[in-house]
């Protein structure tokens, strides 16, 4: 995830895992996590995209709410109608607390009941940077399935060209996979999604053990 790579991770893991692990990470962070990236322009920038795309009570999947701030926030104070899943049950308790408007299920998102073309968007901020890219790729092809035509899906992540690396974000360690940007790109354009708008950004982390790492941002849309 956000920090530098150490060396090759193990291979072989599971998706219990991986979700294991994650939520060991996330439940030290807690609210710590949001302090730090609270000055996210190209984040808060994305949901004002968002949200001048969506109709008054659209339906939204907030993939790894974290606290549920600013996504589920944002979008649920806009009137819209929010389901936030993440794999941490300290970061699902601070959201529900934080954002009553909105709705948090402590759940993998590759094990939720998703039907298609149920949703009007779906926000997946620097959440699948623990899976190996297959997964990756599958979800974003399950979640791109899951939108309505006209429907929209804000990405963000860390491009770099990284398979199963030990790294440090936030003092805490990680295992990061991810793609270089042009190939996350193709990515979303194979699941069927119109990239419309695109941001990278460097961006540094209020922390201390922070260290200034790359973010892209795509703003997408089903046909």
């Amino acid at each position: 995830m956000r920090g530098p790579a150490r060396h090759d991770g193990e291979a072989g893991l599971t998706d219990e895992d991986d979700r294991q692990r994650a939520a060991r990470v996330f439940d030290a962070l807690g609210a710590a996590y949001e302090k730090a990236f609270a000055h996210a322009e190209a984040h808060h920038r994305s949901l004002e995209w968002l949200l001048g795309r969506l109709a008054p009570g659209s339906r939204v999947l907030d993939v790894g709410s974290g606290t549920g701030r600013p996504t589920a926030e944002t979008l649920a104070r806009a009137g819209h109608r929010v389901l936030g899943v993440d794999v941490s049950p300290v970061m699902v308790d601070l959201a529900a607390r934080q954002v009553p408007q909105a709705t948090f299920r402590c759940v993998d998102v590759r094990e939720l009941p998703l039907e298609e073309g149920s949703l009007d968007a779906v926000c997946v901020y620097f959440s699948l940077l623990q899976m190996e890219r297959e997964q990756q790729s599958s979800l974003i092809g399950r979640l791109s399935r899951t939108l309505r035509p006209g429907g929209s899906l804000v990405l963000a992540t860390v491009p770099l060209d990284v398979q199963g690396v030990d790294a440090v974000f936030m003092g805490q360690p990680v295992r990061v996979t991810s793609f270089a940007g042009g190939d996350l790109v193709d990515v979303v354009a194979g699941a069927g999604l119109t990239v419309l708008a695109e941001e990278n950004v460097l961006f540094t982390p209020d922390h201390p053990e922070a260290v200034p790492e790359p973010h892209l941002f795509l703003c997408c849309a089903r046909p």
